[in-house]
């Protein structure tokens, strides 16, 4: 849909709709962590497993950007949303299929496929249309509690737990819905988050996007109109990121860190001196992309499952 557009002369260039879907981001998350600060008794964010070893220095003008998906939360937020909106009979049994097998896929490989991505974004961004925001921000609760929560990553929780002890903004970046990672950063007690921001009018999904999803440059663009806006300086900030794609975020800041990085981020990250931390389990450091033989096990398992389900009632 959205890469189609990109070839069409008299449509946005790829660059100024990834500043585009910046700013229209970078506004949605300043307006959301305004709404946010203002509620009575914020949730109390979950304690994270002792000090982490990445020093964070108290700095008003530093700020710290994490991705979401495979760096704090494990898996794919948009497939975990896809599941709790088939649960909900949003969409076919035939979708739930397709959901399940991209997710395997992100979880195999370790990387993000950019078909798979833009197919899960295209579907949700479908099956949404028509559908008021309030009612999709109320099942995004839901769904974190069912699907989300337990896949939150401990080491890269006390990471974030340290920039918001030391008196910093923390805000998550990703490709997900603005409306889910707004629910996702609330919960984790976070400032806010800057995600891809569909298109509403009077407070119904219209079904297309502003600018192009909060993906590669987009989610640098999104943080340097952020960081214009809160009068933070970017030298002093940090970002923090498990994809290649990402690098463009990570080179904005002064302290980029490379968390359960793919293939390619270590080898730049290592290049460049940038510190890696890996919080995945049954892994060797120098072993990328291959999870442990369980994970590995009930991954499979549940995907034949679906795949079982779906041909049983076909």
């Amino acid at each position: 849909m959205a890469a189609l557009g990109w070839l069409t002369p008299r449509r946005r260039s790829a660059t100024a709709r990834s500043v585009l879907a910046g700013e229209a981001s970078a506004e949605a998350a300043r307006k959301s962590s305004q709404e946010l600060a203002a509620l009575a008794g914020p949730a109390t964010p979950e304690e994270g497993p002792g000090e982490p070893e990445f020093p964070v220095v108290g700095d008003v003008e530093a700020a710290a950007f994490f991705d979401l998906d495979n760096t704090v939360m494990q898996g794919a937020a948009i497939f975990h949303f896809g599941r709790g909106l088939y649960k909900r009979k949003f969409f076919e049994r035939q979708e739930l299929v397709r959901f399940a097998w991209q997710q395997a896929w992100f979880r195999l490989a370790g990387v993000e496929d950019p078909e798979h991505m833009q197919d899960a974004r295209d579907s949700a961004l479908s099956i949404v249309k028509g559908h008021r925001v309030t009612e999709l921000m109320t099942i995004g609760e839901e769904i974190y509690d069912e699907y989300m929560a337990e896949r939150i990553w401990p080491g890269t929780r006390a990471l974030a737990q340290a920039h918001l002890d030391a008196g910093q903004k923390v805000w998550l970046v990703t490709a997900a819905p603005v409306e889910i990672a707004t629910v996702i950063a609330r919960r984790l007690g976070l400032t806010g988050a800057l995600g891809t921001v569909a298109e509403s009018v009077d407070g119904v999904y219209t079904g297309k996007l502003v600018g192009e999803p909060l993906h590669g440059p987009a989610k640098a663009e999104a943080v340097r109109a952020l960081a214009a806006a809160e009068g933070l300086d970017l030298a002093r900030c940090a970002a923090y990121s498990d994809s290649h794609n990402d690098i463009p975020m990570l080179s904005l800041v002064g302290h980029p860190y490379a968390i359960n990085p793919d293939a390619k981020l270590r080898k730049h990250a290592r290049e460049r001196d940038w510190r890696l931390r890996d919080y995945r389990t049954g892994r060797k450091a120098a072993k990328v992309g291959i999870p442990a033989a369980a994970g590995v096990g009930a991954l499979a398992g549940g995907t034949a499952a679906a795949i079982a389900l779906h041909r049983r009632r076909h």
